[in-house]
This record gives C-alpha cells, structure tokens and sequence, in this order.
C-alpha cells in the first residue's frame, strides 16, 4: 500500500483531521488515499473509528482541492467489518451493568454508528466520489461501505459477503435497501440471508464491481483504483458533483422525470454558465485541453 504523506498539498485549506488506525495521504492532484491500517485485525473497526472517518469525509467534501477519494486496506484484507472482540466486551459490560453501560450519560442509547454509517462511510450522502480498492477479505460492514462507494475495483481473490446472520446481528447500517435496489430482491435476500461467500468476478456480473484486477495483488488493485480516480478528477470538478448527484437520486428511487426536474431546477443551476462550464465549452471549441477551477458547489 501506498505510505502515508510526508507533506500535505499546498493546495488544502485546512488539514484533515486525525482518524485512529488510518493513514492519509494525497497520491496525485486532487486525489485522496485513506486506508485503513489494522491488518493484524483484518482492518476491523472500532467505534470510535467510525465516528472519526465520518469526520474525514465531510473534511473531504468541504475542500474544495479535493475531487475524488479512494478507500483501500492495509495488509491481507480490505476490511472485515466490525471488531467482534470490542462488541463482545461491550454486551459483557452491558449485561454486567446495564444502566451505565447502555445509555449515554443523556438517558439516550450510545449510537453504534455515526449518521454516514459503518466507517462513517456506508450510509453516507456526501457530495464527492469514493472508489474502493478491494482486496482479500470485504466482509460484513466492509462490505457494505463497498456497496455505497461510487465505484469499486476489486482483485480477483477478493471475497465479499454480508455474514451478520450466522452471527446472530443484521446489516443494520444501510447495505440491505441499498442491495436490493442494485441487484434485486432474490439475489440481496441470498447475500443477507444466507450468508454466504462470493468471488469478484461474481460480484462483477451482479454489477456491484466496476473491475476486475486479474494479478499483481493489492498494490495492482489499488493501481487501478487511483487511475479511476485520477480519471474522475480530470474532469470538472463542477460536473461530477452534479452528475452524481443525478445517480442519487435514481438510486434512492426518485422517479425518472422527479429526479431530471430536481436537478434541473436545482444543482444544476447552480454550475449553469459557472466558470467550468464556460471554460469546458470554450476548451472544446479551441481544441485544447481544458483548465478546470476548484467547485464551488
């Protein structure tokens, strides 16, 4: 994997924030690298950690230098999920004293995951592209983070499954709604259900991977990764934004003419004759290669 920054870019306006068992770093212009980096754990997360990358995202999203993100993971594994040994120790202390240990000092329970969901990442909105480099194990809340990034790349001995229920817990933080709109209701209800396995090139055909990296490992998928990520911040910075913001909404079921009338009247006005849209326009005309500006959107 890629080693963490020496230097940030002189192009951010702030510094990301700290993030426990993460290493940042800025590979190419306007290109993030967050990897996750617990390998003896399988890059299993633990709960503050999750409310800590929800933070770095919406640090992400806010600058404006900043135009794609790629998620990868230390070691042998993508990221296993959830640390089972620290959600054991806490039923055990809930069990052994269950009005101090359940709720927060507000009478209210402790939220297990932040509103972005698992690794801040799962459930998240946001404004800006994630691409996962996946490799080995994608499991459980990995998974899901997968099933809500923008684009995945995954190595060919990468296994993803949602196995919650041969554990005795579900997939609570926003992978089940989200399967059974991206590949039917029968195939999610045969990875929820279930819990079984499946190989990349599987999860290619039921189109929740975008490619497929035949060898070289984790540093070829996390390669391939960063060259779809250099691709997308190539582009405007403006028309990304918006673009993706169209595909929300088709994907959270918003009709067809609803979500063309939503974008229409609303972000994209926003960027309508803005200075990258003039400068694509007029770089086209001029058979040159366009200078784009940081969004301001």
């Amino acid at each position: 994997m890629a080693p963490p920054a020496t230097g940030l870019p002189s192009t951010l306006t702030t510094p990301p924030p700290d993030v426990p068992h993460t290493l940042i770093s800025f590979p190419a212009p306007h290109v993030l690298l967050v990897t996750l980096n617990r390998p003896a754990q399988l890059n299993a997360i633990p709960r503050p950690q999750h409310f800590a990358l929800e933070r770095l995202w919406e640090w992400y999203d806010g600058e404006p230098s900043l135009r794609c993100a790629v998620l990868a993971g230390a070691g042998r594994a993508f990221c296993a999920g959830a640390d089972l040994k620290e959600w054991d120790a806490v039923n055990t202390s809930a069990a052994a004293s269950p009005s101090s240990s359940s709720s927060s000092s507000a009478g209210k329970p402790e939220a297990r995951f932040p509103r972005g969901g698992f690794g801040g990442l799962s459930n998240r909105p946001g404004l800006k592209p994630v691409v996962a480099a996946v490799h080995g194990v994608c499991f459980g809340g990995g998974m899901e983070m997968a099933v809500n990034c923008d684009l995945v790349v995954a190595g060919r001995e990468a296994r993803f499954a949602l196995p919650e229920v041969t554990i005795g817990v579900i997939a609570l933080a926003g992978a089940l709604p989200r399967l059974a709109r991206s590949v039917g209701r029968q195939r999610a209800a045969e990875m929820a259900l279930a819990g079984k396995r499946y190989g990349a090139r599987e999860m290619r055909a039921w189109g929740l991977v975008n490619e497929v990296v035949e060898e070289g490992g984790a540093e070829a998928v996390l390669g391939a990764a960063l060259g779809w990520a250099r691709r997308i911040a190539a582009n405007s910075p403006d028309a990304v934004v918006v673009s993706r913001e169209g595909l929300k909404l088709g994907s959270e079921g918003v009709g067809p003419e609803v979500a063309t009338d939503i974008l229409l009247n609303g972000w994209y006005r926003r960027m309508d004759k803005g200075e990258n849209m003039v400068e694509g326009v007029r770089s086209f005309v001029e058979r040159r290669k366009p200078v784009w500006k940081d969004s301001k959107l």
